[in-house]
């Protein structure tokens, strides 16, 4: 194919991401300097179509960005006014008190939210400060001049099936900044790619993620509990992986329904998604959930690392924000606090550094405010947790887990810092040293099956598109992941997106992109690390209305 020419667009910061992280970030740059060039580009159909978050928000990153948010209608008005915590047996459930959890474990005083709705919300605010937004806009490749990133190419429509520019073909824009901020969410391409580019994991640990899938309910009135929020572990995971709930009432009688499945699990016949839609069948869950109905559904895949996985954040002319790096608390189950003040890291350094007329160069001030400042003594206090859980299981992790909390909120801690082990790809046994598991068929009621659930996450995509799922070698799955591992993309896949049909020699490997969710589950945990999720045309994808 010739050279594809483009037109440029030049500005101060190039911003790729409309989430928290994203979003602080534009806010705090127009804030420095009303007269800073800044675009925003979203491959949503709008600011909010693409986020999924559980969530309940500490508020402190949006304290320190935007002051006076109480007094700008946010969509924060759900205050936690119960915090309960239980591990549940197969009928049963024991409550774990609140008390000997350390202090910056407690939910109360923090806010249940839609990060959907409140990423709206702040897209508005940005605008107000003059950030040019543009939604619908994937950034489908970086630009680069040297070893410097550049920019991105942002809006090419009109490809046809076979990779080809189709009759309708735009070839989208190169849109340049002094800076690129890569603020895509987990495992986003472009970063994954600037990760691998500059070696930027060097040192690290690998990183770790979670599958997290979400239901909106709508509940009998009588049994909501504004304010409420339950976490759960134990059945019906057990010993087969690590994970828990989360159950958290809000406005107008609705409930948000969350399961998380550490992705480090061995056992290839796992089905995570089935996991999740068995948990609602447990009595504690399906006393609440009976009698009311599943309004929404979502997928999205968790940084779990921590501490000891986020990789180097910049590069030249590059910066990665939020969960590009990876900054979820996980025994807190929050991270947006900590993508709100990355974005205003970066912010800052790209000002300063801008201000002494420097441009495509390191922001190294970024990197050492994220470590040194408020986001790395959240995250490394907790550090212990998630290894100690991948190793001894949830009983130690709770126990030893929770003295090394309480310890390094004096400064001390009981394992130093404990490695990672290997990637959750690498993690994955072979078929054969596992059972089967056998999962009971949904209900319709309490349960459902994954397509009728992809419906309501409200997914589109145009058929006549090339794949933006994409097969390194379209033999592995049938030649090697199917014998070796019987095919684990059917199930963890929480939308259904892989199909293996037929058998023996008749069978073939059915990639439905059209279901995707962009969970990114597949380029995690893929055995032979065959798929490459890249994205789609701008617009495609899950529709959330406020997750």
């Amino acid at each position: 194919m010739s050279v594809i020419e483009r037109e440029a667009m030049e500005y101060d910061v190039v911003i790729v991401g409309g989430g928290p992280a994203g979003l602080s970030a534009a806010i705090r740059l127009k804030q420095l300097d009303p007269d800073l060039n800044v675009v925003l580009l979203e491959k949503g159909s709008e600011v909010g179509a693409h986020i999924l978050s559980g969530a309940v928000l500490d508020t402190c990153g949006l304290d320190a960005l935007l002051p006076d948010w109480r007094k700008m209608d946010a969509p924060i008005k759900t205050e936690v006014k119960e915090d309960n915590f239980y591990v549940l047996g197969p009928a049963g459930q024991m409550r774990i008190p609140n008390w000997p959890m350390p202090p910056f474990m407690n939910n109360h005083g923090k806010y249940i939210v839609s990060m959907a709705n409140v990423c709206r919300w702040m897209a508005q605010v940005a605008e107000g400060l003059g950030v040019e937004i543009f939604p619908g806009m994937s950034c489908s490749q970086l630009v680069y001049e040297g070893e410097r990133v550049v920019g991105v190419v942002a809006g090419e429509f009109g490809l046809g099936e076979d990779g080809q520019p189709g009759p309708a073909y735009e070839p989208g824009m190169e849109l340049r900044g002094k800076y690129v901020f890569l603020a895509e969410g987990v495992r986003g391409s472009l970063s994954k790619e600037v990760i691998a580019k500059y070696d930027l994991s060097k040192g690290h640990c690998p990183q770790k993620f979670g599958i997290g899938m979400k239901e909106i309910w709508e509940i009998d009135p009588a049994k909501h509990k504004l304010g409420t929020v339950t976490h759960t572990m134990g059945w019906p995971l057990g010993s087969n992986a690590g994970g828990g709930s989360f159950i958290y009432h809000l406005e107008n009688n609705q409930v948000y329904v969350g399961f998380v499945v550490h992705l480090n699990y061995q056992n290839p016949h796992l089905y995570p998604y089935m996991e999740f839609q068995r948990f609602k069948h447990h009595p504690m869950v399906a006393e609440l959930l009976e009698g009311g109905k599943r309004v929404a559904y979502g997928a999205r895949a968790i940084s779990e690392g921590g501490w000891q996985s986020m990789p180097k954040m910049v590069a030249p002319g590059v910066a990665l924000l939020g969960c590009s790096v990876g900054m979820v608390n996980v025994p807190r189950i929050k991270g947006n606090h900590n993508a709100m003040l990355s974005g205003k890291a970066a912010a800052e350094a790209a000002h300063d550094a801008i201000k002494a007329g420097r441009e495509g160069d390191e922001l190294a001030a970024y990197e050492t405010e994220v470590r040194g400042g408020p986001i790395g003594q959240d995250l490394k206090k907790v550090r212990n947790v998630k290894p100690l859980w991948s190793k001894f299981g949830l009983i130690a992790s709770l126990m030893g887990g929770g003295l090394d909390m309480w310890l390094n909120v004096i400064g001390l801690t009981a394992f130093g810092t404990l490695k990672h082990g290997k990637s959750d790809a690498a993690a994955t046994g072979k078929a054969k040293d596992f059972k089967k598991i056998d999962y009971p068929r949904p209900d319709g009621k309490l349960s459902f099956d994954r397509l009728t659930n992809v419906a309501f996450s409200f997914t589109n995509h145009d058929e006549s598109q090339p794949a933006h799922l994409k097969l390194k070698d379209p033999s592995i799955p049938i030649k090697f992941t199917l014998p070796e591992y019987d095919e684990p993309a059917q199930r963890y896949c929480p939308a259904g997106v892989y199909e293996v049909l037929g058998e023996g020699a008749h069978a073939s490997f059915r990639i439905n992109f059209q279901n995707c969710v962009h969970c990114k589950t597949c380029d995690i945990k893929d055995p032979a690390q065959n798929i490459n999720w890249t994205t789609p045309q701008g617009g495609d994808g899950p529709n959330y209305p406020n997750m």
